[in-house]
């Protein structure tokens, strides 16, 4: 029997008509983008090594203020540039994205400023500092960071503050003990820790993780046979020496 090329063509053209028509009667019967409407907007905020302050809540506060929320919106009204801007215009946000799916879905994306040191300064001033060094506006969010008060100026805050931050942060001893740091009228330093009647002397802010290396083995060695409360004071500025004033 021969092979009949002929009629073998004309069945696969009808299959491919065939399937054509299936998947155009499928995309027109499908509502496009002017009559689908926003039915949920998915937040997320990023945290690193330290809680920031924004959740999605404070988000969508934030965008329903600003009339910008789009749940219940039509999608081909969503604007994502515009509520990129806005979130940018919030000081604790570092970057924003925000983007459309096919199933009317608005997702935002949040990558926030972390802060790693709050600052209480003689002068009044009151501010958080970010990872970057970034000056970041008082807030109403409780906040269990560091606490640096006495004689700062921003540059100072900036500078220096901002390094021992990172540092105590990603430390989970210092993290836990530090509790307050207190800078002199000459830029020196003296430490509050949580555990332990006495001030440490950390003087000129150079060194710092080399310093509380020392102070660490003090504490080990010395202090949990001694007794936390023996000494008012502990000096660790100098190098290869710890001194102590007793109570």
């Amino acid at each position: 029997m021969a092979f009949n090329w002929k009629t073998t063509a004309f069945v696969l053209i009808d299959c491919a008509l065939a399937v054509y028509l299936v998947l155009a009667v499928t995309a027109f019967n499908r509502p496009d983008e002017a009559d689908d409407i926003c039915n949920e907007v998915n937040i997320k905020v990023e945290d690193g090594s330290v809680k920031g302050f924004l959740d999605d809540e404070e988000i969508k506060l934030q965008l329903q203020r600003a009339r910008l929320y789009p749940v219940g919106d039509q999608m081909r009204m969503v604007d994502v540039r515009k509520i990129e801007e806005k979130l940018l215009q919030n000081p604790f946000i570092k970057s924003a994205q925000c983007y459309k799916t096919p199933t009317g879905r608005v997702n935002i994306s949040i990558d926030q400023r972390l802060p790693v040191i709050r600052v209480k300064a003689d002068n009044g001033d009151d501010y958080y500092v970010d990872e970057q060094g970034n000056i970041m506006p008082n807030t109403h969010f409780a906040s269990n960071l560091v606490i640096a008060t006495g004689h700062i100026q921003q540059k100072y805050a900036q500078r220096v503050l901002r390094n021992i931050g990172c540092f105590l942060l990603n430390t989970p001893l210092w993290c836990n003990q530090v509790e307050q740091l207190n800078v002199l009228q000459d830029g020196s330093i003296e430490m509050v820790p949580r555990v332990g009647d006495h001030i440490v002397y950390l003087g000129t802010p150079t060194n710092i993780e080399g310093k509380l290396a020392r102070l660490e083995k003090f504490y080990k060695y010395g202090l949990s046979k001694a007794g936390w409360n023996k000494y008012s004071y502990i000096n660790v500025e100098f190098d290869n020496q710890i001194i102590c004033k007793k109570r």
